[in-house]
């Protein structure tokens, strides 16, 4: 981008303008509609402020203003799809992309501008990116499998009015935790299936059981038959938590954590606990898909976000179970500083 370079150049407050307002159209679109207060707020910036900029982009026709709050045009839309590209290139996140590929052996990482742990709300990003990914990859007849998580649960939301293969099977990898039904693996299955008109199977089983249990759940034909299915599907996209995160999760005691914690754990996938290396240091008993499963799928698509993912992330890809890793700035730009990529 050698006219974005030269421009730059000759207005050197570019930068800082662009992403004032990309952060402010991002903001608006991921929290609409918003009042101006709660808005600035999110921005960190003063309500004069935010309300001169917002003018400026109302006269531009990129929002509206309403009763209710702000909210994006289809103009809007498509200017804050463009300053993404450009966002990218202010912050050289190509070249990011490529280091970390090489460093941690990954066939494709996608790398998305900003922190889900400094601005929640940038889930959606993440969420769309990954929708697009999928809606490129996803081909007729396909069995896209898929775990539980507040992130799937967002990229599922985000394929309403995708345009991919209808005759595409939706596959839970897992079962249910015990928690907010709407992020179990079931949940989203179901409205992935929905959003882009195809089928689903359900999982129908606890996630965690005893052991003595673990035999009898799985001989049941039905469950059975969907973990098999599970097993021979075309792409898989799962989530990334921390140990602690799911081990809370979980219903870990404090003591119970702690010795995890002592044992080096920093990530979790597919009932592993791992550690920085990737090491296996904690295998639970559930019910689902396990990690060596992975090595008969095709395609296994990682999605997490948030700069404390770094170590997790880092500790899951270090297994080599990952072909594509969509994540955000945070974690890329942590992973670069721990594996000492400059």
């Amino acid at each position: 981008m050698d006219d974005l370079v030269a421009l730059r150049k000759l207005v050197p407050e570019l930068d800082e303008v662009v992403e004032r307002r990309y952060s402010l159209l991002k903001i608006v679109r991921n929290e609409a509609p918003i009042g101006r207060r709660f808005l600035a707020a999110l921005l960190g910036s003063s309500e004069r402020v935010t309300r001169t900029e917002l003018e400026i982009l109302r006269e531009q026709g990129l929002i509206v203003t309403s009763s209710v709050g702000v909210e994006l045009t289809a103009q809007g839309e498509q200017v804050l799809t463009l300053l993404q590209n450009v966002v990218r290139e202010f912050h050289d996140i190509e070249y990011v992309e490529r280091r970390l590929e090489k460093a941690l052996g990954v066939g494709k990482m996608i790398v998305v501008p900003g922190d889900l742990d400094s601005n929640p709300s940038g889930k959606r990003d993440l969420a769309l990116a990954a929708a697009r990914y999928l809606k490129g990859v996803l081909r007729e007849g396909h069995v896209l499998a898929v775990s539980g998580g507040t992130t799937l649960a967002k990229v599922a939301e985000c394929f309403s009015g995708q345009d991919v293969p209808k005759n595409v099977t939706v596959v839970p990898i897992r079962g249910g935790l015990g928690e907010d039904a709407k992020i179990h693996a079931n949940s989203i299955a179901v409205t992935l299936a929905d959003n882009i008109g195809g089928s689903y199977r359900q999982l129908h089983a606890p996630e965690d059981v005893l052991p003595c249990y673990l035999e009898q759940i799985l001989s049941e034909p039905r469950i059975r038959e969907v973990i098999a299915l599970g097993r021979r599907a075309d792409i898989l996209v799962h989530g990334i938590g921390t140990a602690e995160e799911m081990a809370r999760r979980r219903g870990f005691d404090d003591a119970s954590l702690m010795e995890l914690i002592a044992d080096g754990a920093v990530g979790e996938a597919f009932g592993c606990y791992f550690d920085a290396h990737g090491n296996i240091v904690r295998n639970t008993t559930s019910v689902g898909l396990r990690l060596e499963d992975l090595e008969r799928i095709p395609l296994v698509v990682t999605v997490g976000g948030g700069h404390s993912k770094a170590w997790a992330v880092m500790a899951v890809l270090s297994r080599g179970y990952c072909d594509v890793c969509i994540t955000d700035e945070g974690v890329a730009r942590r992973l670069m500083s721990l594996k000492e990529i400059t």
